[in-house]
């Protein structure tokens, strides 16, 4: 997965005026996990984001830089 993926979770994440934790726990994960994500150190399961996009209302291909709008 690109980098583009955890600059946009952290872009839309921040937009949202979400915490970390309070983004973590919307989904059901830790916020060890979100930053792993964010940071491009590990990648979130098919699951896990399905879950941030409907979290975030974005498509999966914006999320994963498929689309840039």
């Amino acid at each position: 997965m690109s980098k583009i993926f955890g600059e946009r979770l952290k872009e839309l994440r921040i937009q949202e005026g979400l915490s970390q934790q309070a983004m973590a726990k919307l989904l059901g994960t830790s916020q060890a996990s979100l930053s792993k994500w964010e940071n491009d150190i590990q990648e979130p399961c098919i699951d896990e984001i399905v879950k941030i996009c409907n979290a975030l209302n974005v498509t999966c291909d914006y999320l994963l830089g498929r689309q840039d709008w």
